[in-house]
This record gives structure tokens, sequence and C-alpha cells, in this order.
């Protein structure tokens, strides 16, 4: 069986440096001081067991496939007004991927390992795109 991930836009977000901003504003820290990045959800993943199984989220910023966090854990609950929800616990670490066009989508969907791109590295960058359009996402602040 190999790797789940999962996919979701990140709207309202700019770039990686504004969502890591973002999310390290709202973070928490466990009984160790580790801090725990939480994303709420409305819908659970049926197949949870599969995306904790080294599985992360990729995020969609301006169209991009551009980062991703490793899925650490999740939790359930029912709001005050009897909705349920899902926390996806996220690992602080955000890794920026190679820049992979997406359109838009609702929620979150599946994504399977062999169609999630690559992380990107420093080694990588110059094999991987053409330098114009890494100056250019760099500046965007995709990179």
């Amino acid at each position: 069986m190999s790797r789940l991930h999962i996919k979701k836009l990140c709207v309202g977000i700019s770039d990686i440096q504004h969502l890591q901003k973002l999310q390290l504003s709202m973070s928490t820290k466990d009984s160790s001081d580790q801090v725990l990045i939480g994303h709420r959800t409305r819908n659970t993943p049926r197949r949870m067991s599969q995306l904790l199984d080294g599985g992360s989220l990729y995020w969609v910023i301006g169209g991009f496939i551009c980062a991703r966090q490793l899925i650490m854990g999740s939790d359930r609950f029912t709001e005050e007004n009897g909705k349920r929800q899902c926390l996806l616990w996220l690992n602080k670490d955000i890794v920026p991927t190679t820049p992979l066009r997406h359109r838009p989508f609702q929620g979150w969907r599946y994504l399977d390992a062999e169609d999630a791109p690559s992380d990107l590295n420093e080694e990588n960058l110059s094999d991987q795109m053409p330098a114009e359009m890494a100056r250019e996402l760099k500046e965007l602040g995709l990179l």
C-alpha cells in the first residue's frame, strides 16, 4: 500500500511565510513544550490510519501545490452547536515542494504519493525548473 496524503487550498494566504506566521500565532504547546499546529476541518478523513503512516498535508497557495506539513495526529470533537469537527495535528515545519499547478476545489482531497510533488531544496532547485521561473517564484514568496 502506497503512502497517502491530503491536499487543501490555503485560502487567504499569500505565501509560505504568511502561512507559517499565521500558524505560529495560533499554535499551542503540549506538556513537553513541543509546538503543536492544529488545522480544523469539518470532515474527518476515513483513511486516517494511512495518513498517520507518514502522510502530509499539501498546501495549495496561489494556484500551486507548493508546501507540505507532516500529519502527526488527529482529534475528533463536537462543537457546542452539535457540528462535528476534526483537528489535524501538523508538524510545525513547513517543507517547500516543487510547485505544481492546481485548480481550486472545496474542502480537502486525498493525494496519492506518486502524484505528490517532490520536496524542494537548493540541490534539486536547478534540476527541476528553469532559473527564471525559480527566481519569479522566490519573488512571489512561493519558494
